[in-house]
Formats: C-alpha cells, structure tokens, sequence
C-alpha cells in the first residue's frame, strides 16, 4: 500500500511517498481503509523532531474511514464501517490500524472527509473551552489564529457559550471568515497591535483567557492582554516553541494561570474520548457547528499540505486523500 513516511527529520521534503507493508490488526485492533486522512500542526512537529518518534515513521495521526479488518476482541465494530479517530499513528496511508478504543462511529448525516476534518481540532477546542478553561456568558476571549481550522471552532463554541470573543488574523480576508464564524472584533495584527487593542475593547480589564496556538511570536503580549487571574492558554507553537518563563511574572501581571495542554491528556479514558467526539460530531450534525475544509491534496502531495500549513496561507482544514 502507499503511505507517505519519513525516514530522517527535516522539512516537508524529508517527507516520502511510497510503497509500505499493509498493517495487520493486532489484539484489541481494527484495520481501517482510510477515505481522508487529516493535516495538523502535530504531524509537522513529529516531521522536525520538535516531538521526537521512532523512524521510519508513518506520519498522521486523524482520519476517516470504514472498517477493513478487525482483530482479536474486537465485538463492537463489522466490516464497512464508518468511523473516525484522533489517535491513530500512521494515518498518511491507505490503511492503518487503529486501536478500537480509539474509533468513533461517524453519525449517518456526517460526511466521511468532515468527521476527518472535525476530530482532532474539533475536540481540541472543545477539551480547551469546556475543561481547560470553561467558558460561559461574560467572558472575554482572544483567540489567536482565528481564521485557523482550531481558531474558527473555538469562535463558533465560545460564542455558544455567550462569551466575547476577540480574534486575530493577519490578513482582511481571513478576518472576514473569523466574523463569520462569529468573532465579535477582529485584529489585524500585521496593522494593530492585539494587546493594546484587547485591552480597548475590554474597557482596560483585558480578557479572561487567551487561546494561543501560536506561541513564540505571541506568548508574551498573550500574558499581558490577560484580567487577573486570567489564563493563558498554549496550545500550539505555529512560530516556535515558547521560551522558559519565570513563575513569578505570572504574579508580578495579576496572579495570572499558565498551562500547555495537548489533547491526550483530555481524552485519557473511553468515556471521555466518546463525550467529546459526540458532543462535536452531533453538533455537526445538528447544524450548530461548521466545519471549514480549505484544502483537499491527494496522499502523494503530503509535503505541499506541510508548506501550506506552515506558511500559515491557510484557513479552515487540510485533508489529504489516498
């Protein structure tokens, strides 16, 4: 079967299409013919040793699928069908086995290639604005990278909640989606600068919680656009790893919360994983939550879909397809 690999880490063109072994399911595994295969900052992170994995790697970790083959004490899944997952390494392929506790059955008005758009940021900005910091009505929020496939759900679901959300983007039309997504105000940040304006929008206070997937050209203006006892939340490093920080600041800028989640950790057990999932796939399905699929590649330009995303061109989600 083809899949796309990497056998050095490196940029995009250490990525490598070719021919591999089909996976055979092992205990408690299913095989899952993959329909379309989604792109995340994650998998870059696994591609430039920022996450170290063991190589030759089979890159991707989120997809769509139906079920091919199913293993020993596996009683939950047949053959065809639909489901989804987040944790499945080796997903840049035409099959992949994934562990049954990480599949999800996709709801029957969910079209494959959104259920592979939505789980991996669709339960991310979920885990960040239920558990993280849960978000309700009176709450300020900044969103960084809010034309992103993360920044446009986390805008639609703090809204939901009935919070104030404030975004940033760098260009005129990717601050157009972000409104649309809902976004009370819009920052171009390449213009204005986003701690000055967080600040003006917020009556001096600032915002209860930043949502920074972006990190190392941000983090610090994130920290000094927070209310005591805000939160500044680092999810991502889009620009770079943030450096260390010294504990006392977040004292010194009004007792102010720190914390870099990762989606794992938030869906640690099945029930949880099942929670999350639902609650984001029947939000689709239901009409309440839209998901932006900006960029269709097949399986064998993997490295273009790499660029693209590290170039920050992009807005919504990347998926790839065998």
């Amino acid at each position: 079967m083809k899949a796309v690999i990497i056998e050095k880490t490196g940029g995009p063109d250490a990525l490598k299409y070719t021919e591999v072994s089909a996976p055979e399911p092992k205990r408690g595994e299913v095989v899952v013919r993959v329909a379309a295969a989604g792109v995340n900052y994650i998998d870059t992170y696994h591609r430039s040793g920022l996450y170290p994995v063991r190589l030759p790697y089979t890159l991707g970790l989120e997809g769509a699928g139906m079920v091919e083959r199913v293993g020993d004490e596996v009683s939950n899944l047949d053959h065809g069908g639909r489901v989804a997952w987040a944790s499945g390494p080796g997903s840049y392929a035409e099959l992949v086995a994934v562990p049954a506790s990480q599949l999800v059955r996709i709801p029957n008005k969910v079209d494959m290639d959104v259920a592979a758009a939505a789980m991996l940021q669709g339960m991310t900005a979920h885990y960040l604005m239920t558990s993280t910091f849960p978000v309700r009505a009176g709450h300020a929020v900044l969103v960084h990278a809010a034309a992103g496939g993360v920044g446009l759900l986390l805008i639609q679901m703090c809204k939901r909640a009935g919070a104030q959300v404030i975004g940033t983007a760098s260009t005129p039309e990717k601050a157009q989606l972000a409104r649309e997504a809902g976004a009370d105000h819009i920052v171009l940040y390449t213009e204005e600068d986003f701690q000055q304006e967080s600040r003006r929008l917020t009556d001096g206070r600032g915002v209860n919680v930043v949502f920074d997937g972006v990190g190392k050209s941000t983090w610090e203006k994130s920290l000094n656009s927070l209310a005591p006892r805000g939160m500044l939340v680092l999810f991502g490093n889009a620009s770079g790893p943030v450096p260390a920080i010294e504990p006392l600041t977040l004292s010194q800028k009004g007792s102010l919360f720190l914390t870099r989640p990762k989606l794992n950790d938030y869906i640690a057990t099945r029930e949880e994983l099942l929670r999350r999932a639902g609650e984001v796939l029947g939000w689709i399905e239901s009409g309440e939550l839209n998901i932006r699929i900006d960029r269709r590649y097949p399986l064998a330009e993997a490295a273009q879909a790499h660029l693209d995303l590290e170039s920050r061109r992009t807005t919504g989600k990347l998926l790839l397809f065998p």
